[in-house]
């Protein structure tokens, strides 16, 4: 069977060689910014799931700054997990974002600026929640930069109460893979693929986290994820 980051180092190369990325370079160990990544972005916004929400998280990666722009023009909440999950989450307000600077909020370097962060105890309900990838199966599997943190940030969502809501992830359509992808059972897969040309249901058969796998938890993680600390605290304290 082919490994993850076998599938990770293929989907890099071939971008690459293909010219479809984009600043930020290289694109090898991130989740990489994709040419089409705002044709992405505007099929997301023809969902329902999309106009009935109100508070949606989105990971703070490149490819997604389109989508997260775009949520604070539709004056819905944005939330973001901080790289690393070192502080928890970022909340952006559309009222805290004067008009026209919407795509300037939703950068990494600036949207601590213009929302603050919070406490896990403030997250409110979230209704829909981004994720970035390196590959994605149309049966809804997904491979990220092999670190874990989309995982973790739906785990935690469930943890804190939030029920299970819609996933999606937007890629190039060249980031799609068929090939058998191994899959672990705390592995997040996704409900919709948004591509540069088209939004694709995954239907997917496999179950979503419902909470933190906390055997799984080293001591190491609890260190450099506070947060982690503090939802031991919060639900087991």
């Amino acid at each position: 069977m082919v490994t993850k980051q076998e599938i990770r180092e293929l989907k890099w190369e071939y971008l690459t060689e293909n010219k479809l990325g984009r600043f930020p370079f290289p694109l090898q160990n991130r989740i990489p910014n994709f040419k089409g990544a705002e044709k992405a972005a505007n099929f997301v916004t023809t969902m329902p799931e999309y106009e009935k929400a109100k508070v949606i998280k989105v990971n703070p990666d490149a490819p997604q700054l389109p989508i997260r722009a775009q949520i604070l023009k539709d004056g819905k909440l944005l939330l973001v997990p901080t790289p690393r999950l070192k502080a928890g989450f970022i909340m952006i307000r559309p009222e805290w974002v004067p008009a026209g600077e919407e795509r300037k909020a939703a950068s990494l370097s600036h949207m601590k600026s213009y929302g603050r962060e919070i406490a896990l105890t403030e997250v409110p309900k979230i209704d829909l929640f981004f994720v970035g990838s390196v590959a994605l199966h149309k049966d809804g599997r997904r491979i990220g930069k092999g670190e874990g943190y989309a995982d973790r940030e739906y785990a935690i969502m469930r943890e804190l109460g939030n029920p299970d809501v819609p996933v999606i992830g937007t890629v190039h359509s060249a980031q799609l893979t068929d090939v058998d992808i191994p899959r672990d059972p705390f592995d997040l897969t996704v409900d919709w693929i948004a591509t540069e040309d088209e939004l694709i249901k995954t239907n997917s058969p496999y179950k979503k986290p419902t909470g933190i796998q906390w055997e799984l938890v080293t001591e190491s993680e609890f260190e450099e994820m506070p947060v982690l600390k503090e939802i031991w605290e919060l639900t087991k304290g």
